[in-house]
């Protein structure tokens, strides 16, 4: 269940934090709206990790969809061009 609260709650510090935990962030409102979250630092380093997964995912799709619409480059152009690049 979401816990929600409004940043003013801030001012009992104590009492917002008690209430995160891993898997049970806490959102914090302005004006009645969303406006931050206050996880578990073990959670965010989750999150960070999956970020930077999905952000892989999206350009090894975008490397296929290139292949596939401009031909793929065989291995051995692709060790050739790399074998050139050494000092």
């Amino acid at each position: 269940m979401a816990i929600i609260k409004p940043v003013s709650d801030l001012r009992n510090y104590n009492s917002v934090l008690e209430d995160v935990s891993a898997g049970s962030p806490v959102y914090l409102t302005v004006n009645g709206r969303g406006k931050y979250t206050i996880r578990d630092i073990a959670e965010d380093d989750e999150f960070e990790k999956t970020k930077a997964m999905l952000r892989l995912i999206c350009e090894l799709n975008e490397g296929r969809e290139s292949g596939e619409e401009e031909g793929y480059v065989s291995a051995a152009d692709v060790r050739a061009y790399f074998q050139g690049k050494r000092p």
